[in-house]
């Protein structure tokens, strides 16, 4: 890590294209191949990487702030700070509607400070519905291994499973890393691909794969219908189990694993829910129910909750705030210059529907019927201010990814304001 450290110093590291979500020094934990290319371009056998400063924490240096308050329920942490109230309603007049947002302060977890606007507005999650899934993965993993959390991540790092149709089709590239010749390629998802469940997780939040997300939410799925009969299961045996099973039933049981563990954080039905696959190849095999919403109080919910240890368990919890470490090319909130020494655990997602009979501007991330984008962010400053926010738009005809980097500018300068 004091490498790493020099290395940044000397270069000056600036954040372009590399893909990576996971820790660089997590190849051997995860298995995740495209980690290795980033541990060979750091060690100059392969080219500068292009990371931010916030980009470059060790696996080890991964915590959870708010272990200590464990204990603590949900409703007792959530509690409006008036002064940091007051500077979050400077940012964001109340008498604009597309805007909503939680904020939680947790520099120091004996002090907790919380701010809200429109925090209970639902809006389409877009691919921050995807945490959701991973929320999933995590939860079935432990009812096949109650007892052992390596044969958990073992068995994310050992089996791999095929894309399918499941994963078609999606703009999204993946980077693909051969080992052996050190070549990177990115592209999109093929019927064909082949990737550990790690790989396929890791695909879904670091580049936001839609197929990606597809193929892991189908695994999720056949752990909960397969049980511990899941990690010997062969292609055949789930391709079997979606032809003979009814689609409703299939359709039940895929909404239930990845909305269930929600219900159990005491995250509503109205504040946070995924109902349908990522994917059009997915719809022949399950169908869809009661559409998808996410709201900044769930999502805050979610997070508070992750920092606590409380998702599946500290473990499964730290695990997934790994997975959420933005090393990749900043964009929207992470973009903000003021983050750039920070640590970002992020996630993004957007959805838009244009209707352009009406003769108005509208085209990609500028709908005008409907335009969500959506940010959640874990900011870690080195000198230990620490806060998580949900930024959650729906403003018509505009990308609102400068809108975000502004405003994470702005919560940033309020966080760290001393009165």
């Amino acid at each position: 890590m004091r490498n790493i450290k020099l290395l940044i110093v000397a270069f000056g590291f600036m954040a372009f294209t590399i893909p990576n979500n996971y820790p660089i020094d997590g190849y051997q934990n995860s298995g995740i191949k495209r980690l290795k290319r980033l541990q060979l371009s750091i060690a100059g056998d392969l080219p500068d990487a292009g990371l931010p400063p916030g980009a470059y924490k060790s696996i080890n240096d991964i915590k959870l702030h708010l272990v200590s308050r464990k204990k603590d329920a949900t409703e007792s942490l959530l509690v409006v700070d008036k002064l940091l109230q007051k500077k979050i309603d400077a940012i964001f007049p109340r008498l604009d509607k597309s805007y909503s947002i939680t904020v939680l302060d947790i520099t120091d977890p004996k002090s907790i400070r919380y701010a809200q606007q429109n925090e209970t507005r639902g809006y389409q999650p877009g691919s921050v519905g995807k945490l959701a899934v991973i929320t999933g993965l995590f939860y079935q993993l432990a009812k096949i291994y109650p007892d052992s959390y390596e044969k958990r991540t073992n068995l994310l790092k050992t089996k791999s499973v095929k894309a399918g149709q499941w994963a078609l089709t999606d703009e999204h590239t993946v980077p693909i890393f051969n080992i052996e010749t050190n070549k990177l390629v990115k592209r999109q998802v093929i019927a064909s691909d082949v990737f550990t469940l790690f790989e396929w997780a890791d695909h879904a939040l670091s580049v936001s794969n839609n197929g990606a997300a597809s193929v892991v939410w189908r695994e999720v799925l056949l752990m909960a219908a397969f049980g511990d009969k899941y990690p010997a299961l062969t292609e055949d045996e789930a391709a079997n189990y979606f032809k003979n099973t009814p689609k409703n039933d299939i359709t039940n049981l895929g909404n239930d694993v990845v909305n269930l563990p929600l219900r159990e954080l005491g995250i509503t039905f109205d504040e946070w829910r995924l109902g349908t696959f990522f994917t059009r190849g997915a719809n022949q095999y399950v169908g869809a129910k009661d559409g998808s919403i996410g709201s900044p109080l769930g999502l805050m919910k979610w997070m508070l909750q992750l920092e606590q240890g409380k998702v599946i368990d500290e473990k499964s919890s730290l695990e997934i705030k790994r997975l959420m470490y933005m090393t990749d090319r900043r964009i929207r909130y992470a973009q903000a210059p003021q983050l750039r020494e920070a640590a970002v655990y992020f996630k993004s997602g957007s959805l838009y529907k244009c209707d352009r009979s009406k003769g108005e501007a509208c085209g990609k991330y500028k709908g005008n019927i409907q335009n969500f984008m959506n940010s959640v962010a874990i900011v870690e400053h080195p000198d230990g201010t620490t806060y998580m926010v949900c930024l959650m738009t729906n403003v018509l005809r505009k990308n609102s990814a400068s809108d975000h980097m502004f405003l994470a500018g702005s919560v940033d300068k309020a966080i760290k304001e001393k009165s």
